[in-house]
């Protein structure tokens, strides 16, 4: 995944690079990633190096999912229904109001798309905080490690941020008024019931885990596809 232009060169570079036993660690972590061996590279370009495979996968995350059809083309992560509706969609489909119920899946879809270009200040930010320690795990764990870190360093915070932008792209596109709108025409349905839900707090869920599906994918490709390795430097670094 990444490490990119950031103090983590400092940190990673000058107080850790330095001393042989972190040196040999790095060796044994790097090949474990699918660098090239220490021997060829400078302990700062294998740091540069891992930094930029950071940062440019939760770029491509970002730019994937923040924009038109990010989410609501994309099956993996698409949002649906919620669990909670799913009777009460049957029934509006049995109904005849299908359209309606499409209607407001995809005005779920489009707040989520435009909530997850938050994201990319607060991953980049979580790469300048990484310690040695993190940076070990990443690097030594598995094809999702990164992702895993970025989850739990940052869903606080995705969260509160995602919140007020999804609040407003929810009334802007229309998804809450499609959301009244339905359980309107549901409960005017003989035997549906119906169930309360904090629709808005579904979404920036199912879209941060959308992002996470997305930023894992962005991670496997770093790791083992060359063809993903768009920089001279990542191309130099890995192997």
């Amino acid at each position: 995944m990444i490490l990119t232009r950031t103090p983590l060169v400092a940190a990673l570079g000058i107080a850790l690079f330095c001393a042989p036993t972190a040196q040999a660690q790095l060796g044994d972590i790097g090949k474990k990633l699918g660098l090239r061996p220490p021997s060829q590279l400078s302990d700062q370009k294998i740091a540069s190096g891992l930094k930029e495979a950071l940062h440019v996968g939760s770029a491509n995350a970002v730019a994937l999912t923040g924009k038109p059809d990010g989410f609501f083309k994309n099956d993996a992560i698409k949002i649906l229904m919620p669990p909670k509706l799913h009777t009460v969609e049957r029934g509006l489909r049995a109904a005849g109001f299908g359209t309606q119920v499409d209607g407001f899946v995809l005005s779920m879809n489009r707040a989520a798309e435009r909530a997850a270009p938050l994201a990319k200040d607060i991953f980049w930010h979580a790469i300048t905080q990484m310690s040695f320690d993190d940076a070990r795990r990443i690097l030594g764990g598995g094809d999702t490690a990164a992702t895993e870190y970025f989850r739990a360093k940052t869903s606080d915070s995705l969260t509160t941020a995602f919140r007020p932008v999804v609040d407003q792209a929810m009334n802007d596109v229309g998804t809450t008024r499609e959301y009244n709108a339905l359980l309107g025409r549901a409960r005017s349905v003989p035997f549906l019931h119906t169930e309360s839900l904090d629709i808005n707090a579904y979404v920036v869920g199912k879209a941060l885990d959308g992002l996470f599906h997305v930023l894992g994918e962005e991670e496997r490709k770093i790791r083992k596809d060359p063809a993903a390795r768009v920089t001279d430097l990542l191309k130099e670094v890995f192997r």
